[in-house]
């Protein structure tokens, strides 16, 4: 080892981030290993490299005793004061016992732990990367596929995307280009694993922050997503400038901006309500596509009942209550929905074929 070698560890802790030191220090220990393993030796030994120059040298460390009985750990009183007069009882000295061929030794071990800690501060770069993109959206091409895993090359570093959190819609080909949801990111120990989805009611979020600036800009504001993904979804927004439309701003000119987020999830529906302070109109707009007569809301069970049209009911339900769920998730109220022909009998309430009431959202095919 020699200057050359200090010189290129600079130019790598200029480069990649990796402290010298922290690599001498590294090689230091393994030296002493290696030592030992090489020399068939017990001793308690310490490796110096000099900063400088790189020289390397290797320093059997005794304890200076009365009586001797273990020459490799323990120097006698008498030694210790040839080589120094000031020694005392317990004091430690070292004497150089670097072997004549360690260079070689020591050129292949510092190999090996460079290499290492290159690869360790690489993994620790692209986890530090990816850590702070969680529950963020990505883009990767499709590599491969297991029975457990889609494999998606993002650059630096290859994620899993579990075959669960793949839509039921959609099939991927080798070199597809596809988004992902960064669910989770770990640093094990054969480097960062992260892990992506494509069912994720965050996926649908952050299509939309893409899409609307408004979003972006703070002016609209998300407050609920619910999503069963690859059929519908519903999503809840508010504007806090009165100028703006949230529902409109979503859509776009012409629905360019919405159409363009149903074509990234493969065609599923999705419903853009107005969120409101107002629960029973909040509830209301949830139920889109399906128009709403009435809105009844028990604050203690916290929980809604809905009168709809008698020819809205099977619309306000949805497809295996579909619709109904999805409002419930979006509003965090349970939901009972009648028509008013069921509201009549089970409650006594007559019919008054009054208007709709008026609801602020639209639906997406």
């Amino acid at each position: 080892m020699n200057m050359d070698f200090i010189e290129a560890l600079s130019d790598l802790e200029r480069e990649k981030g990796i402290s010298k030191e922290v690599i001498i220090e590294a090689i230091e220990a393994a030296l002493i290993s290696s030592y030992k393993r090489n020399f068939n030796t017990a001793q308690n030994v310490r490796v110096d490299i000099n900063r400088q120059t790189g020289r390397i040298q290797v320093f059997a460390r005794k304890t200076v005793v009365d009586e001797v009985l273990d020459p490799r750990m323990e120097i006698s009183l008498y030694a210790a004061r040839e080589l120094n007069p000031n020694y005392q009882l317990e004091d430690i000295v070292e004497i150089e016992v670097t072997p004549r061929d360690f260079g070689r030794i020591a050129a292949q071990t510092a190999k090996q732990v460079v290499t290492q800690r290159i690869r360790e501060a690489e993994r620790g770069l692209i986890y530090n990367a990816f850590v702070d993109k969680e529950e963020d959206i990505v883009t990767g091409i499709v590599q491969r596929q297991d029975t457990r895993f889609i494999y998606i090359d993002l650059g630096k570093v290859e994620a899993i995307m579990p075959l669960n959190e793949v839509m039921p819609t959609e099939k991927f080909k080798m070199n597809d280009r596809i988004k992902g949801y960064i669910t989770r990111v770990e640093n094990t120990t054969k480097g960062p694993q992260i892990v992506l989805s494509r069912t994720h009611p965050g996926l649908l979020k952050r299509l939309f922050e893409l899409e609307v600036p408004e979003i972006y800009d703070g002016v609209v504001e998300i407050k609920s997503v619910a999503r069963e993904a690859g059929f519908r979804s519903k999503i809840a927004v508010y504007s806090s400038n009165p100028e703006v439309d949230p529902v409109g701003s979503c859509v776009g000119p012409k629905g360019a901006r919405v159409q363009t987020i149903v074509n990234e999830l493969k065609g599923e529906k999705i419903d853009i309500v107005r969120w409101s302070e107002d629960v029973g109109e909040y509830v209301a707009n949830s139920l889109s596509p399906s128009k709403v007569v009435e809105v009844e809301v028990f604050e203690e069970e916290k929980m809604a009942r809905v009168i709809v049209p008698d020819y809205q009911l099977s619309l306000a339900i949805g497809i295996k209550g579909q619709n109904a769920r999805l409002a419930a998730k979006l509003t965090g109220w349970k939901i009972d929905i009648k028509s008013e022909t069921q509201a009549e009998q089970e409650f006594g309430r007559e019919k008054t074929y009054a208007e709709e009431m008026p609801q602020d959202s639209v639906s997406i095919d």
